[in-house]
């Protein structure tokens, strides 16, 4: 008898809850920060939002929705495998596409420091493709798979805590400049 969704996450139930939770408060958190976007010119806007900000809350997004799929009732592993899978699939691409705009030599908006490149780009792409061999895992060992999954949450919360902090004293900054 294989184990339900729910099985497989038993006692994970409180660190979706609060990896979730955070990442969901932290999306709102960022619509502030976009207010602090509006006095810059809108050509820069509007690439530092498709380079900086929104991968930001598409990071948020996918820890939210992975959380979701944890929590659900008698989902069966095969399925949460499948819906992880996509999850990481897809912010794989999207990472990957955020890396290759961050590196494009002609792009005006830089980013202002070397580590900039790599949590942008290189390290959630990285998660990514942890996060797709935790969902891979999941058909040889569900119970082994949810560590690998929950290591990718925190990792996509924490690289979303620290692009946030440095895009928002990035835009700080700027506003100061800007005076």
């Amino acid at each position: 008898m294989q184990a339900s969704g729910s099985e497989m996450f038993h006692d994970w139930e409180d660190f979706y809850l609060i990896v979730g939770s955070a990442a969901g408060a932290l999306i709102g958190i960022m619509f502030v920060v976009a207010t602090l976007m509006a006095g810059l010119e809108s050509r820069t806007v509007s690439r530092g939002a498709r380079v900086f900000f929104t991968p930001i809350v598409f990071h948020f997004a996918v820890v939210v929705v992975v959380s979701a799929i944890a929590v659900v009732p008698e989902l069966p592993p095969p399925v949460v495998g499948v819906m992880i899978a996509l999850c990481a699939a897809i912010g794989g691409v999207y990472s990957t596409t955020t890396t290759i705009r961050i590196f494009t030599p002609s792009s005006q908006d830089q980013p202002s420091h070397w580590t900039d490149k790599y949590f942008y780009g290189f390290v959630p792409t990285a998660t990514y493709l942890g996060l797709a061999c935790a969902a891979g895992a999941v058909w040889l060992s569900p119970r082994g798979a949810t560590y690998g999954i929950g290591a990718s949450m925190l990792a996509l919360l924490l690289i979303g805590i620290r692009d946030s902090w440095d895009l928002g004293t990035y835009l700080l900054q700027k506003e100061r400049d800007r005076r």
